[in-house]
């Protein structure tokens, strides 16, 4: 030992009466100790092999590896994307002269392994693709824009499965839900997968911008067209920086037309569209402050139901010979949430049950929103002498030239409260009248019940707004949604309030099951519609049916 070593306070196991040099007590005592040629060091171990019984190495042509690590003559980038058993895949054959839509909702309710995948063809200048990072943070913004644009989960899974395949990503799965998407691509099965992820926090209306979106799409999946990553990211750049195409007070006048418009759609006269104008534009003004401080959404509808409410009224506490129940029932045409309640239950029609949920519940609060608005100024008119009838009937089957007309108007104003482009304006103005003539035809002159009447409405409003789009290569949604607005149940909702804050709650119940049911009809017709017209369209094989089967309880 050193002096150093000797300064040193000695530990526990120094000062014992063990041997320093033996540290374990199952080492070999010192007469029995086997002494191994070749220098290697004292074996430790009792499962260690005698030296007489060590078996020679075969020499390997390969270092070895891992169970995973693919063969030396596997090339990962030339071996086939999918795996064929032995029993085969029947052919699925997809046809190029469909929109973009419907050949990628045929794929992805498919199985990785199923999927067709297009021949690889490498370019000489070209051999290598852009990165997959890339590609994937791409795909993710992409479906951002129209996941918050309102579009449904299964169409944005598509967009995002159409954008990964143009960039040659075959293997990849998509995932949506209400404020979350992902996405995975695994180039084969010796290989690492690469996930992205990306929130939605904030929401728009803004169907010009969804158009754009929809076309951008539409580019990248057609095999004609090469557009580059850097291209394609330039355009989605400039589609987010676009202003939108209508000003302010635009959509302030939009508004309270709207109102106006439906007041006569249920019965009311120019006192009442005047009337219905004002309290709506004053709404949407003081929603649009209440958005500028800041506040959520509940509280903004809650505000923006107040005036139209009180100035009904306050036209039935002047003795004003007027129909006040049309005037409040055309501000709550403006404020039902009807393309969320739409989108809601197309998730969950096509099974997407959590992001169909959470759509549900948020319209749950939005109406909540608004029954609350309401009631706070019926219960203050009931209690300042207002003498409003809940048992009154609202519509006129005497005139439907001035409904269909009203209903069309109704749509228009729809149309520019969605910020659509100008060329669908017109079309889904048309939709909105021919929704409304079916609903009257059926309802008014036929005598079969609302709830039916508008079932079968809205199924043509899908019908009609599918085949537009389908035609144009674009959403079905600035075709449909303005066109489902005359349908949306604003009396039924405002007698079922008025009816509560009189006290005669089974009254009022009564009112708003009539209302949740003409919003369910409005709903699954919408989607039906939609289904029933790609019954008509060239998607591909027979196989296409096949793909889209989901279980069945078995």
């Amino acid at each position: 030992m050193t002096e150093a070593e000797d300064r040193k306070p000695r530990s526990d196991e120094a000062r014992g009466t063990f041997d320093p040099e033996v540290t374990s007590e199952f080492a070999i005592p010192a007469g029995l100790a086997v002494p191994r040629a070749g220098g290697e060091s004292e074996t430790t171990s009792e499962f260690a092999v005698p030296v007489g019984l060590d078996a020679p190495q075969p020499v390997s042509a390969e270092p070895e590896g891992s169970a995973f690590t693919p063969p030396r003559t596997y090339s990962a980038r030339r071996a086939p994307t999918a795996f064929t058993p032995a029993e085969g895949f029947p052919v699925v054959s997809l046809t190029k002269d469909v929109p973009w839509q419907d050949r990628m909702r045929t794929m992805l309710r498919m199985p990785v392994a199923e999927r067709p995948a297009p021949e690889r063809v490498v370019k000489a200048e070209e051999e290598e693709g852009p990165a997959v990072p890339r590609v994937l943070d791409l795909t993710l913004r992409i479906g951002e824009l129209l996941l918050a644009g309102g579009e449904g989960a299964e169409d944005v899974e598509a967009a995002m499965f159409a954008v990964c395949r143009s960039y040659g990503l075959d293997r990849c799965e998509p995932n949506v839900t209400f404020t979350l998407l992902s996405i995975s691509y695994q180039p084969s099965l010796v290989e690492d997968p690469v996930s992205a992820s990306r929130t939605v926090r904030r929401r728009g209306t803004d169907y010009t911008r969804l158009a754009a979106v929809f076309q951008l799409v539409d580019d990248l999946s057609d095999p004609e067209s090469h557009i580059s990553l850097e291209e394609a990211y330039r355009r989605l750049a400039e589609i987010r920086r676009n202003r939108h195409p209508y000003a302010t007070w635009v959509l302030t006048s939009a508004s309270g037309l709207l109102a106006a418009a439906a007041s006569v759609l249920v019965g009311g006269d120019a006192i009442v569209f005047v009337a219905a104008a004002i309290g709506a534009m004053l709404g949407d003004r003081l929603a649009w402050l209440c958005a500028g401080r800041g506040l959520p959404e509940f509280y903004q509808f809650l505000v923006a139901a107040m005036p139209p409410a009180a100035i009904g009224v306050a036209l039935t506490l002047t003795h004003v010979d007027v129909a006040a129940a049309a005037v409040i029932t055309g501000g709550l045409f403006a404020l039902l949430p009807g393309r969320a309640l739409v989108a809601g239950v197309q998730d969950g029609l096509t099974g997407f049950y959590i992001t169909a949920a959470a759509r549900l519940l948020e319209v749950m609060y939005f109406f909540v929103g608004i029954v609350v608005g309401v009631l706070v100024m019926l219960y203050l008119g009931v209690q300042l002498g207002a003498h409003l009838n809940p048992d009154a009937a609202l519509g006129s089957a005497e005139r439907p030239l001035v409904q269909i007309g009203a209903s069309m108007l109704l749509s228009l104003t729809f149309a520019v409260l969605l910020q659509q482009e100008r060329s669908t304006v017109l079309a889904v103005t048309l939709n909105g009248g021919v929704a409304w003539s079916v609903y009257g035809a059926m309802h008014y002159a036929g005598g079969i019940s609302p709830v039916a009447s508008t079932a079968v409405a809205a199924g043509v409003v899908g019908l009609f707004g599918q085949l537009l789009s389908r035609y144009r290569f674009v959403s079905a949604l600035p075709y449909t949604t303005a066109a489902i607005g005359p349908l949306l149940p604003g009396s039924a909702t405002y007698f079922g309030l008025l009816a509560i804050a009189q006290n005669e709650v089974d009254t009022g119940l009564t009112h708003l099951t009539k209302a949740a049911a003409l919003a369910m009809a409005i709903a699954i017709g919408v989607n039906l519609g939609s289904e029933v017209s790609r019954l008509f369209l060239r998607i591909g094989s027979p196989e296409k049916r096949r793909a889209a089967k989901r279980t069945r309880g078995f």
